[in-house]
């Protein structure tokens, strides 16, 4: 599988017209779809973004995006679970440097599991973990 995860940061950048990554994560979505690529991301992730995705453009804004989402026939959906969580606690304890959220780590550990190695996110705690980010990183945000 040729799999792009996406995270939640990448899925508001896709939903929000005024989010300053917009058209760049449009075209690599978009460009890894017509690549023959699949989209994979979690039930965590789903969940932080409804949220954050309500909290800038509102419900009806949340629910047209979630259509949109939901009827993606390329899309790869990976539940967390009780194994998963427990590995992302490990990464969460273990990179105490950092400052990963929780569903970040869950993320690592999907990524990690599936060998894969690109994520469609603006959120710089991907590269330093070693992923490849797009779209890419500006130089102040890594």
């Amino acid at each position: 599988m040729r799999g792009l995860f996406v995270d939640t940061s990448g899925w508001c950048a896709c939903a929000d017209e005024n989010d300053p990554a917009y058209a760049s994560a449009l075209r690599a979505r978009d460009a890894w779809l017509k690549d023959g690529g699949q989209l994979v991301t979690t039930d965590y992730v789903l969940a932080e973004s409804f949220t954050l995705i309500r909290k800038r453009l509102g419900l009806e804004a949340t629910e047209d995006w979630w259509r949109h989402v939901d009827a993606t026939p390329r899309l790869q959906w990976e539940w967390i679970g009780m194994e998963r969580a427990a590995k992302a606690r490990e990464l969460f304890f273990r990179y105490n440097d950092k400052n990963f959220s929780f569903v970040d780590c869950t993320s690592f550990v999907v990524m990690k599991e599936l060998k894969l190695k690109v994520a469609l996110t603006t959120d710089s705690h991907f590269a330093q973990m070693g992923f490849q980010v797009h779209p890419p990183l500006s130089k102040a945000a890594k």
